[in-house]
């Protein structure tokens, strides 16, 4: 942005220097005096000197690099968890525990399956092998027996036509 400023000034600079000076009332100068008899409008333009070229020296701000204070941004990972759910109203009963120490996961979870089994899922994660799981069912599996009520099915009989006779005047004619 800088360049193109100092090109700017440079070309109106030159374009004033080339363009120069008209003075004078009417745009011409007073004619010298061995053109004194000569009418003002043949008078030869006067051209006065063009202005001094001023030359402006910038000085450039200094760039002052600060050393920054050595900043890292990436913290080690490293954590752990447990929690649990045991809610006998509802049946909900299940757990979990999971801890990272950097690249590398372990865990586990439980649930309780409707059926009455417990599934229990054993996992890892690292870099070099990924992800990997390990599901175990343990438990009796019971179903309970369920009633299954069938609703009774309705027959449906349809009621024969009524005939009705009309009384009425029985003529043809009288529309």
């Amino acid at each position: 942005m800088r360049a193109v400023t100092q090109l700017l000034t440079a070309a109106m600079l030159v374009a004033t220097c080339r363009a120069g000076y008209l003075g004078g009332y009417g745009g011409y100068a007073a004619a010298p005096a061995a053109y004194a008899a000569a009418p003002a409008a043949y008078a030869a333009p006067a051209y006065a000197a063009a202005p001094a070229i001023v030359k402006t020296a910038y000085a450039a701000p200094a760039i002052v690099k600060a050393a920054a204070p050595a900043v890292d941004y990436y913290s080690y990972p490293k954590y752990a968890y447990e929690y649990g759910v045991n809610d006998p109203h509802t049946g909900d009963v299940k757990r979990q525990w999971e801890e990272r120490d950097g690249d590398v996961v372990r865990g586990e979870y439980s649930l309780l399956e409707p059926d009455g089994t417990t599934r229990t899922v054993t996992y890892t994660a690292d870099a070099h092998n990924g992800f990997n799981a390990v599901v175990h069912r343990s438990g009796p599996s019971t179903h309970p027996a369920t009633a299954v009520a069938v609703p009774a099915v309705a027959k449906y009989v349809a009621a024969a036509p009524a005939i009705v006779k009309s009384v009425g005047y029985g003529g043809y004619g009288y529309h």
